[in-house]
């Protein structure tokens, strides 16, 4: 009974780290008004007929505060990666002189900013909203092990423990969304 319990705790401290995991990622990609590379992460390129990600076809950097940079791999494939740039549908406009492609990171207005607010809190909950159903099943597993014989200050004890993992890991929620929000208002 035991290893069930220690394993049903496991699993739901899993769950809870893969909502975490799944909200950085999120947070990462969302445009906070600074160039970062991350925000070209989910364009795809036509490579000779494969879609293929932009990361495996060039080198993307951040050469200032409001600048990415794309370097093609083969200089053939600038125009391809322009199109696939503008297809994504990102609000950027991008240049190339012939060998690298220059995207300039708007300013945002303070209405986009509320905006990215809204939106960085909804991930949040999103993300709560996991770890919660992961506490749940979690509970629902102990009061099935407690049917099978385990002992109630044993299942008292696992409950508790899981409700010290969740609030650990909306905790981290928390000071994820705080750091996101701060970086989005700050002009």
């Amino acid at each position: 009974m035991k290893e069930e319990l220690d394993f049903c705790i496991e699993e739901a401290s899993d769950r809870m780290h893969k909502a975490v995991e799944h909200l950085e990622n999120e947070l990462r990609i969302l445009r906070a008004g600074k160039a970062n590379p991350a925000m070209l992460s989910g364009v795809i390129v036509d490579y000779y007929g494969t879609l293929t990600p932009l990361s495996q076809v060039a080198s993307v950097g951040s050469s200032d505060a409001r600048t990415i940079t794309v370097q093609p791999w083969e200089k053939k494939l600038i125009d391809p990666i322009e199109r696939a740039i503008m297809a994504a549908n990102l609000g950027f406009n991008p240049q190339n002189n012939g060998e690298v492609i220059r995207i300039s990171v708007p300013p945002l207005t303070e209405e986009r900013r509320k905006d990215l607010v809204k939106q960085v809190k909804q991930e949040g909950e999103h993300a709560r909203v996991s770890i919660r159903n992961a506490r749940r099943d979690a509970n629902e597993e102990i009061k099935k092990l407690q049917k099978n014989g385990l002992a109630e200050d044993m299942a008292k004890d696992a409950e508790a423990s899981i409700q010290k993992v969740t609030d650990s890991f909306n905790k981290k929620v928390d000071e994820l969304l705080d750091k996101k929000e701060k970086e989005i208002l700050t002009v």
